[in-house]
């Protein structure tokens, strides 16, 4: 066998093969096309990691279908159109671990934001200050999964709608889009979530205006009787069946630490000072015989001087 024909045999096996693998691809991506999927399937993961998961992988698709058929169709190369959304699908799964993605949630707005391109960049150019076209490629599929949540998926809050463009932009975006981001869904919101928009709005209303009486309301002045009467009121406890009060871990009980040498040097510096003034007293008060002595003394006193004159 010559070399030549060896090559020629190795050529038809890799055309074989890869035959195989074009048309493995084509049923499964034409299978996935047709299937429907609910985000409230259980076989799938439904977390908000998942969920938020599947909305990246849904941007990177999206942004590869408008740079690639959406941009040949609005310029007429119909015949450059071989990159449908289902196969942008397929092949994202083929080739990433997917097993942590809500695969319901991604294979919908794959399917779904294609087939509403239309009505979402009317909503979109609502709100813009430029033509759509002029819009960066992953701004413009930020926007279309914004656009897509806010008018189909209303059990998705308009604020994680929203917070969820913001983390996407910052993944994916430009510096300053998020800006550009938030100002359109915002606007859009206030459109397509009326009620849930004003309800949110006097919610926050409400709480402020609750915040505002709290700080306005005078606080009453803490002595330090009212101080001990509270620490009073805190330690007293309802007793319990023995009769002994309960108390409790959150509440610590105060008791006075009484310095018992101080209220024995008190005592007795007390009782010194007591004993001392009776003293006093006690010796300055004139008794009836010492009145008596004074006054006979006195007397002879008298008489002696009196004597000692006649002398």
């Amino acid at each position: 066998m010559t070399d030549q024909l060896k090559r020629a045999i190795n050529a038809a096996k890799t055309a074989q093969t890869n035959d195989q693998q074009a048309e493995a691809t084509r049923i499964a991506s034409s299978s996935a096309g047709e299937q429907k999927f609910d985000m409230s399937e259980s076989s799938y993961k439904t977390s908000h990691t998942a969920v938020r998961k599947a909305r990246r992988f849904a941007m990177q698709g999206l942004y590869e279908w408008l740079v690639t058929d959406r941009r040949f169709d609005k310029d007429g190369k119909l015949g450059w159109k071989d990159n449908a959304p289902h196969d942008i699908a397929a092949r994202t799964r083929a080739t990433n671990a997917m097993h942590t993605v809500h695969i319901g949630y991604y294979h919908e707005m794959m399917r779904d934001i294609p087939e509403q391109i239309e009505a979402l960049d009317a909503l979109i150019s609502q709100h813009l200050d430029r033509d759509i076209d002029k819009l960066d490629t992953v701004e413009h599929a930020i926007l279309l999964i914004g656009a897509y949540e806010l008018q189909n998926r209303l059990e998705i809050p308009y604020k994680v709608v929203l917070d969820e463009a913001m983390k996407l932009n910052n993944h994916f975006g430009a510096t300053d889009a998020h800006k550009l981001i938030n100002a359109v869904l915002d606007k859009m919101a206030t459109d397509l979530r009326d009620l849930e928009v004003q309800a949110d709005i006097k919610a926050n209303r409400r709480s402020s205006q609750k915040a505002a009486a709290a700080a306005a309301q005078p606080q009453p002045q803490t002595t330090d009787e009212t101080k001990a009467v509270t620490n009073a009121d805190d330690t007293s406890e309802t007793p319990t069946t023995t009769g002994k009060p309960r108390i409790s871990a959150n509440k610590a009980i105060k008791r006075p630490r009484a310095n018992k040498a101080q209220a024995n040097i008190s005592d007795y510096r007390a009782s010194k000072k007591a004993s001392a003034q009776g003293h006093n007293e006690a010796a300055a008060a004139p008794t009836p015989e010492s009145t008596a002595a004074d006054v006979g003394l006195q007397d002879s006193n008298l008489v002696n001087s009196d004597e000692k004159s006649k002398d």
